[in-house]
């Protein structure tokens, strides 16, 4: 049987058109590979314009596309309820545990120390942090709640708890999800910058980090869990994102519920929702259009309101650190306020550049291959160093907590034990300055030994392999420094009362100076000098005390230790961190400054081989599998012939070698000797010739391209804005290279003198 060239025809046009109906895992990404933010957007558009149009069809379609119009804000709630959720689970873990060291509650063991004072009949005001039912352990196994021998039983159950609380951390770590180490800030605005790290957002990272959070912040180690609960969020974002198909098949959707999830996550850290949203703006997000602003307002707002729900603190409020000032500030206050930013900026400098030093050390030596050890090692040095002093030894929350505090007429701590005037009838809440009493004395030098321990042992205790947050101990290492500088300014406003500075606004008996607030604004000052945040960082702070009319010093704060701390290196510790570890992140804020062109970065260079390319209509399926084994190229231009060099598009490796193998398996007479066509319509073939392959489906026809005279500065705007993975180099319409993501970053590393081989991935 002879077939005619019709039959023939339609037979080929039949079996060369399978591809128009997509395969699996077309248009996916390996790990460890940047995504196209472009190809991503466009796909969203196609799916869209395929909706609307299909909904005028009938009811049932025009249901479906509202609910596929709604599911973005249905994502946001359930991100919201269960960050909100595992929140409030971990708030009250942590304090159960942290108190778990000391003591326990003989009534109901799983009460924490202030719970089991609370329900106590017998607890006086006085003494309210004593009752029977709360027992230290040393009076519980030896019946001694005082004397030498149960300080030291205390000391040393306090230290075995800790110990136990890091080993079990770290352990679960490393067996079964090594990515819940860390912040997980970095890592989240890698991703967020359209960089695939697989796994990094999986279901056993969120269960491991949220599990791991709770005993190493137990353990008395100094880190918060504020950073690790952003990552917590970003991990329920991505579990509900698998629920629905347009932003489990789009990474680009995708990524702006992560956006949106990292606002919830700071929410819910701080209590904090519309900081939460500028954080997610000012900070971790790369593409932040105006919907991703609305959905992340919102998310946060469910977030916050169910943490209020479960209310973890028992004080009605969203933060563990609500105070009440009842003095205003005065313009002369604003020079300590700047010499506290310039404080922050220091240490800010200081930490982030002994903090990489260390980590790179960790890297490059054989301490890396020991975590379990060193995490320890930091664990025990950490509680035997903190025991003795009372300011270091309780969790890192409540210390701030306490230094926040304005000192009322209730309150019982050592820092507020001022000698009082017998005389003094006054309303409880206007208490004037007064001498400072021996207590407060007491509490100076053991706040100095505090601030000298954290500023050392956070440069340790920050990226060790177990969940590490760095915005309370930055935080703490702020408060202690402000409130020492508050109490000192306090009593020279009392002794000095008479000199120029104070004559205006602190007569005697006045209430003028308060030591709290500039533990609050040294807090924002380290804080800001840590992570450069500005914005979202003044707003958090405000958030989180309810302190609203003291926004000026903590802007002035936070600029001033932004920079100071610019002044020795633009990147913050999330940056550093990033680039430690050679991700391919093109931050936002670096400006390009040097005058080279597109024709110095593209490859081949000169004495390259050439550029490996596909022909439209000669290229045989095993030329194209032998170029796709022989390279690693991530995909391959194609043109006209090779000896025009016309560029018509490009096609992704990895839908090429997908596209081969479906065909191969699902298409008969597919064979080694295959033409693969990517042209509109193959020609006509003798019935001898085997099946031709036609892949114009999977090509890209409008690749970005530039000439090779664009200046590298625009070339790196394009790559910033548009979010590129490569750009193809043309001259007259001739292909002459291609610059990708990673030549961009590796030229800017040289140009900045770096080494342009720390950029490890695609």
């Amino acid at each position: 049987l002879i077939a005619t060239p019709t039959e023939e025809m339609n037979g080929a046009g039949n079996l060369m058109d399978f591809l128009d109906e997509p395969f699996p895992d077309v248009g996916t990404y390996e790990d460890f590979h940047t995504i196209d933010w472009l190809r991503e957007k466009s796909r969203d558009t196609d799916r869209h314009r395929k909706i609307t149009s299909k909904s005028k069809e009938s009811i049932w379609e025009l249901i479906k596309s509202l609910l596929d119009a709604w599911s973005g804000w249905v994502v946001m709630l359930l991100i919201g309820l269960l960050s909100g959720t595992l929140a409030g689970v971990i708030d009250l873990a942590v304090d159960w545990m942290t108190d778990l060291k000391e003591g326990v509650c003989l009534s109901a063991f799983w009460y924490s120390h202030e719970q089991c004072c609370w329900t106590s009949n017998e607890t006086t005001f006085d003494d309210r942090d004593k009752c029977p039912q709360w027992q230290k352990w040393a009076e519980l196994m030896t019946g001694h709640a005082e004397g030498a021998g149960a300080y030291v039983l205390n000391y040393f159950l306090y230290i075995l708890w800790a110990l136990l609380f890091s080993f079990l951390a770290v352990s679960l770590v490393r067996v079964f999800a090594p990515y819940a180490c860390g912040s997980g800030i970095p890592e989240i605005k890698t991703i967020l910058s359209g960089f695939i790290i697989r796994g990094y957002l999986g279901k056993w990272t969120l269960l491991i980090k949220t599990v791991t959070l709770v005993l190493a912040v137990s353990s008395g180690l100094s880190l918060g869990k504020e950073g690790p609960l952003v990552h917590v969020a970003c991990c329920c974002g991505n579990l509900f994102c698998s629920l629905f198909s347009k932003y489990s098949k789009n990474e680009g959707k995708r990524r702006e519920v992560l956006s949106a999830a990292a606002a919830a996550g700071v929410s819910v850290a701080f209590g904090a929702p519309i900081g939460g949203v500028l954080f997610s703006l000012e900070e971790v997000s790369y593409y932040f259009p105006l919907k991703t602003l609305w959905r992340s307002f919102f998310a946060a707002l469910v977030a916050a309101f169910t943490l209020r729900s479960i209310n973890p603190f028992g004080n009605s409020r969203l933060v563990l650190f609500y105070v009440e000032y009842h003095t205003p500030w005065y313009m002369a206050e604003l020079v300590p306020f700047i010499l506290l930013g310039v404080f922050g900026g220091l240490w800010g400098t200081l930490f982030i550049r002994a903090n990489i030093a260390w980590c790179r050390r960790r890297k490059t030596t054989q301490l890396g291959k020991y975590p379990v050890l060193e995490v320890i090692a930091i664990t025990g040095i950490t509680a035997v160093l903190a025991y003795p002093n009372p300011y270091t030894r309780r969790s890192t929350s409540e210390l701030i907590s306490e230094l926040f505090n304005d000192c009322g007429a209730l309150e019982s701590s050592q820092l507020c034990d001022y000698i009082n005037n017998p005389n003094m009838s006054r309303p409880v809440d206007d208490i004037p300055d007064r001498p400072a009493g021996p207590g407060v004395y007491n509490a100076l030098w053991q706040l100095a030994l505090a601030l000298v321990f954290k500023i050392v042992i956070t440069i340790f205790t920050f990226g060790m392999k177990i969940p590490s947050g760095l915005f309370i101990p930055s935080m703490a290492v702020g408060a202690i420094a402000g409130r020492i500088v508050g109490i000192a300014v306090e009593q020279m406003a009392y002794h000095h009362h008479d000199w120029i500075i104070f004559k205006n606004w602190c007569r005697p008996g006045a209430d003028c100076v308060t030591p709290g607030l500039y533990a609050m604004v040294g807090a924002a000052a380290c804080l800001g000098g840590v992570t450069r945040m500005t914005v979202s960082l003044v707003v958090i702070m405000f958030e989180l005390t309810g302190g609203l009319e003291y926004i000026v010093p903590l802007m002035a704060a936070a600029v001033t230790s932004k920079w100071v701390a610019d002044a020795f290196g633009k990147e913050g510790i999330y940056e550093s961190h990033i680039q430690l570890n050679g991700y391919p992140y093109l931050d936002v804020r670096d400006e390009f400054t040097h005058r080279t062109l597109a024709t110095d970065v593209m490859r081949p260079r000169r004495n390259d081989p050439p550029l490996a390319v596909l022909t439209q209509d000669t290229t045989t399926v095993e030329d194209v599998e032998t170029l796709i084994k022989d390279t690693d190229y991530n995909g391959f231009p194609v043109v006209v012939s090779r000896e025009s060099e016309r560029l018509i598009g490009f096609v992704q490796r990895r839908d090429l070698t997908l596209a081969i193998k479906n065909a191969r398996q699902k298409q008969d007479g597919v064979v080694s000797s295959s033409v693969v066509y990517f042209t509109e319509d193959a020609p006509q073939l003798p019935a001898s010739n085997p099946q031709p392959l036609k892949l114009r489906r999977i090509l890209n026809l409008s690749p970005f391209t530039v000439t090779d005279h664009t200046p590298m500065e625009t070339v790196v705007d394009i790559f910033r804005k548009l979010g590129l993975r490569q750009c193809l180099v043309t001259r007259s319409g001739r292909l002459l290279g291609i610059i990708t993501k990673k030549d961009v970053l590796r030229h800017m590393a040289q140009m900045m003198n770096q080494d342009p081989e720390s950029i490890m991935f695609n």
